[in-house]
């Protein structure tokens, strides 16, 4: 009679073969710290993505990456910086030159009243600015003046031809330097840029004469001639 072979022998390792035990603990028993293999078994994702690095810091392919994307920050940060400074200069030489429009247009309005204010400066030098015309010609006058029409020109102001034109020239004792004596027409400036000279007539310094104080015959002023062939003696 054949007996039936033993259900527990099927599948058994042959006794040649070695028995592999794997021990999937997560903290070593022995050193107590957390295997390498376990930690990136745990991070790892589903879709089986790159893990980590044993530091903890990222993998060298999103480290490139990183630094990548820095460097481009840094020259975006560059160029908006250039940018900025670009526009900054245009935004001063837009305002620059605008001013310097309104300037030039002021300025050619107040040198077109300008002869206006000479009649009424003649008419005031003779005396016949009263009544309401004396009343309006103030009032413009002191708006010229607050929009920055400045006045020159006086007698005794030391002569610069950058603002003087000089019609007349005299010399005078009772001036030490190039000296405007009269005024033929004031001059005006705005925002620091003469419209029109004055017309002045000017006195330099006497020139001193090296002849005086001698007399025709070259002897000094006020001294007596010598009389010829020495003093006279005493009658006796």
């Amino acid at each position: 009679m054949t007996s039936a072979p033993n259900d527990w022998t099927q599948g058994a390792p042959a006794p040649d073969e070695p028995v592999i035990v794997r021990d999937k603990r997560r903290i070593d028993p022995q050193s107590g710290q957390v295997r390498v293999e376990a930690a990136r078994t745990q991070t790892a994702s589903p879709a089986g993505d790159t893990v980590t690095s044993p530091a903890g810091g990222p993998p060298a392919g999103e480290a490139e990456q990183v630094a990548s994307l820095r460097q481009q920050v840094a020259e975006r940060t560059s160029d908006l910086q250039r940018l900025k400074a670009e526009f900054d200069n245009y935004r001063r030489r837009v305002e620059r030159d605008r001013q310097a429009l309104a300037e030039q247009a002021a300025g050619r309005l107040l040198l077109a009243l300008l002869p206006t204010l000479d009649d009424i400066g003649r008419t005031r030098d003779h005396g016949d600015l009263e009544g309401p015309f004396k009343a309006v010609a103030e009032s413009l006058e002191a708006t010229l003046e607050t929009a920055g029409l400045e006045r020159f020109g006086a007698r005794g102001d030391e002569f610069d031809p950058l603002v003087h034109d000089a019609l007349m020239h005299t010399y005078s004792a009772e001036v030490t330097r190039p000296t405007c004596v009269d005024i033929f027409r004031a001059g005006y400036r705005h925002a620091g840029r003469v419209l029109r000279p004055a017309q002045v007539a000017v006195a330099e310094p006497a020139a001193e004469d090296p002849d005086a104080g001698q007399g025709a015959d070259g002897t000094a002023a006020g001294a007596a001639p010598e009389a010829g062939g020495g003093s006279a003696e005493a009658a006796e």
